[in-house]
């Protein structure tokens, strides 16, 4: 038990010689608080597209997946590609990622450009042209004389349209007689009941509406024999084989292979986008992707190309070495947060190794200036004191010394420095004895100087 006090007592003095530590690592810690840069917000502003459309889907998948890192993912429903990109650019949106597909971004000014950079393609966005079975459709050129819609206003499946059609010289404004700029369920339903004789739609195989146009008996897939022409033609359209049945098992549709265009839904982000949250966003893309699509096979997205954009920095390290190495096996919140301190952990060491060194000797000179600082007042009575001094001014040094002997009795010092300790205590011991002697000396020479009585 005493063992264990003892112990104790020299813990207790070594952490009182050391407190000193205290206020320094407080400033280093504090100034690794204000270097390092602030960690990334766990939020983002995501524009997607109208309800139950391949964005919409893809974005609630998408945060879904974020969720489980607290990530939260807020959706903004649009019209389309054209208004996210809107929302991207105008700093009051509070959008700072979005959808948009490739090709769009074409109408955009230089300066505009130049403003927002791509996490990559997300996933493929085939073009769909359903016919009613009665129509006779060989060329673009003849759905002049049929009741087509072409896609909203502003969306995608216009851009796409609009694009093929310049190519075979079909003029777009004004739209021809019978033709509309209209898209989505409205579009599907009025196709179905005959008032339209052909349509066009963009999104997954998957995508409910397609399928449901695709197990109409009345209507019938049409493709695009020159895909190859078009490809060449529009950058950001490629030729997309559609294999026999692959829309509709059940009711083989198509009836054959036939070749269609797509462009891909691409991640746009503005400048108040954090790059941090880059390979976070990008992770779980993949997860969404991992099985693929009907036509995109699985792990095939997200991907670095086509680069409609600039890619960004981040993303392109991505897509070349994977997510950092701390976020593959710590939580996003956590692995962030580890980045940043990492930065400064190298200066922070080259600060700590040689205040580490130097704990050692400052503690052995705290320990021992509790020894050394005594002999301060011996070395004064050494030299101040000798054969002539006064016996009076003697017992006052004397007395001194004895008070000083009493407070070194309750000066305490580790096991290991006791030694030094006892040593103060056998130089005083010599001092005062010393003193004593000299008094005694300079009372038996005062009285031997006396007169002697008469």
């Amino acid at each position: 038990m005493q063992r264990l006090l003892n112990m104790l007592k020299d813990l207790a003095i070594l952490v009182r010689a050391n407190l000193w530590l205290v206020p320094v690592l407080a400033a280093l810690v504090a100034a690794v608080f204000y270097f390092v840069a602030p960690p990334p917000p766990m939020s983002a502003t995501l524009a997607t597209g109208a309800p139950g459309g391949g964005y919409a889907v893809f974005g609630q998948r998408l945060k879904e997946e974020l969720a489980k890192q607290g990530f939260d993912l807020q959706l903004v429903r649009t019209s389309g590609s054209r208004e996210n990109l809107g929302k991207l650019l105008d700093g009051k949106s509070g959008v700072d990622v979005a959808l948009v597909q490739s090709g769009q971004e074409q109408q955009l000014e230089p300066k505009q450009r130049a403003q927002l950079q791509t996490l990559g393609a997300m996933f493929q966005e085939p073009l769909w042209l359903f016919q009613r079975r009665e129509a006779k459709i060989d060329r673009l050129a003849d759905l002049l004389a049929l009741r087509v819609a072409v896609g909203g206003s502003g969306s995608g499946t216009e851009a796409v349209t609009e694009a093929i059609l310049k190519a075979n010289e079909i003029p777009t404004d004004p739209l021809p007689a019978g033709w509309q700029a209209r898209g989505g369920n409205a579009v599907a339903n009025e196709l179905l009941a005959g008032e339209l004789d052909a349509a066009f739609f963009v999104g997954p195989a998957e995508n409910p509406l397609i399928q449901r146009l695709a197990a109409s008996p009345e209507l019938k897939l049409t493709g695009f024999r020159r895909a190859h022409a078009y490809e060449a033609r529009i950058p950001f359209l490629k030729r997309v084989e559609v294999s026999e049945g692959l829309l509709n098992l059940a009711q083989n549709v198509p009836d054959e292979d036939l070749a269609t265009l797509a462009p891909v839904a691409t991640l746009v982000v503005n400048g108040d986008f954090h790059p941090a949250l880059t390979p976070l966003i990008l992770e779980a893309a993949r997860a969404v992707m991992k099985s693929g699509t009907l036509l995109d096979a699985a792990g095939a997205f997200p991907s670095a190309e086509p680069r409609t954009l600039a890619l960004q920095e981040d993303a392109e390290r991505y897509y070349k070495s994977g997510p950092p190495l701390l976020q593959r096996f710590l939580p996003f919140r956590i692995a962030s947060l580890a980045d940043r301190y990492i930065i400064l952990l190298i200066p922070f060491i080259a600060i700590l190794i040689p205040l580490m060194k130097s704990i050692g000797p400052l503690y052995r000179w705290r320990i021992r200036a509790r020894i050394y600082r005594w002999y301060r007042y011996l070395r004064e009575i050494d030299r101040r004191l000798d054969e002539r001094t006064g016996s009076a001014e003697l017992s006052t040094e004397i007395e001194r010394l004895e008070q000083l002997e009493a407070e070194l009795a309750k000066v305490e010092v580790p096991l290991s420095y006791y030694n030094e300790l006892y040593e103060l205590h056998l130089h005083l011991n010599y001092v005062i004895r010393r003193l004593r002697q000299l008094r005694r000396n300079r009372r038996e020479r005062d009285e031997g100087l006396a007169p002697a009585a008469d």
